[in-house]
């Protein structure tokens, strides 16, 4: 298809833009978020949030990484609707994994003195370390990197309640 057929379709670059940040969201809500929510609540769901979202960049499902993490790089200081939906959906992300991290201190697996704000804060940084690790400088063991040190984190927060991560 050619540059202006694709644009005839959506009727502006822009749109295509939206359109493919929304498949972004929706695959990454059917490959992470859904699943996730299988798990347990409290610390067996939080680690299966993490661990499946560093997987789906791992299986290479978006060619060049995490697609979000990309996007992000790319529209952070462009000003416009594509930005604001991509920094939306990072938002939405983030209240995903501080949600988590809250259910898994009301089950009693994570220390109540934790804030949740920032350990979400901290897991996130990680995972887009280690996406920029893999991406840029090609670290093979990068995510492998990631997981150790987020399973450390997670053992220096958990409780004697908490089951025991991998």
């Amino acid at each position: 298809m050619s540059k202006s057929g694709l644009f005839a379709h959506f009727g502006s670059k822009e749109e295509l833009q939206l359109a493919t940040v929304e498949r972004a969201r929706e695959m990454f809500i059917e490959q992470v978020s859904r699943p996730a929510m299988t798990a347990r609540k409290g610390m067996p769901r939080l680690w299966k949030i993490i661990d499946l979202w560093l997987a789906l960049v791992e299986r290479n499902v978006f060619k060049g990484g995490c697609f979000f993490s990309a996007a992000s790089f790319e529209f952070d200081s462009r000003r416009g609707v594509v930005r604001d939906r991509i920094a939306a959906i990072m938002h939405e992300w983030i209240g995903v994994i501080t949600r988590a991290i809250y259910e898994a201190q009301k089950a009693g697996h994570v220390d109540a003195k934790v804030d949740p704000t920032r350990l979400a804060f901290e897991v996130h940084a990680i995972a887009m370390g280690a996406h920029w690790a893999f991406q840029l400088l090609d670290d093979r063991q990068a995510y492998s990197r990631a997981r150790t040190t987020l399973l450390e984190k997670l053992r220096s927060v958990a409780t004697t309640n908490s089951p025991r991560l991998p």
